[in-house]
């Protein structure tokens, strides 16, 4: 790295104050974003150059949206929110979590079960689906409009060329289109992971 960066050295250096600043320290705090930015760094540029794959011709398919990469990173930041959280409160961070304060003790019976659900279960469930589910349709429209596009170009010919222009037009207006979900995904995946460690290290734990 040099003093003066040049070009290349000045996109990376705009890409970690990215996370650094709207992410890891706006959210976190300067101690705890410092904590976490090497993991929230990882995911954003991990999961971005994943999803930019799908767009890659001779690749064409996003790492994301093979199920097990997901899920993998799923369960690191799962794994990440349940240390930070007994880190921060080694005694109480599962109580808290569990039997939030000012609630009645007969409705623990209906709270705590319903806690545990969406804490411990549906998190790590909805950060997979989400980040799968948006690569995989993405994936599969740009199949469909280029697939389409080969089939009216070289099997029927004819006037129906008209149409694969057409079906050209929208996958390539499509692959624009999967730049910004490649982005907005990765974005949103390290935000959450943020939200759920910043509200295991929050002071109630």
């Amino acid at each position: 790295m040099k003093v003066v960066p040049g070009r290349f050295q000045s996109i990376v250096e705009m890409g970690l104050d990215f996370v650094r600043v709207n992410i890891a320290e706006d959210l976190l705090g300067k101690k705890d974003g410092r904590r976490f930015l090497p993991i929230l760094t990882t995911f954003f540029f991990m999961i971005l150059f994943m999803n930019l794959m799908g767009i890659v011709p001779g690749i064409n398919i996003a790492g994301t949206s093979v199920i097990a990469m997901p899920l993998l990173l799923a369960v690191v930041a799962y794994v990440t929110f349940i240390y930070a959280g007994i880190r921060k409160s080694p005694g109480k961070f599962f109580k808290n979590s569990l039997f939030p304060t000012g609630v009645p003790w007969p409705v623990y019976i209906i709270v705590t079960p319903i806690e545990f659900i969406s804490t411990f279960i549906i998190r790590p469930v909805t950060l997979t689906l989400r980040l799968l589910m948006n690569m995989v349709v993405g994936h599969l429209l740009l199949v469909l409009f280029f697939a389409a596009t080969q089939f009216f170009v070289f099997t029927l010919g004819g006037w129906f060329i008209a149409l694969g222009a057409v079906t050209f037009a929208f996958g390539f207006a499509f692959t624009l289109f999967e730049i910004l979900v490649a982005l907005l995904q990765a974005y949103v995946f390290t935000l959450l992971t943020a939200v759920y460690i910043q509200l295991a290290v929050a002071e109630e734990h």
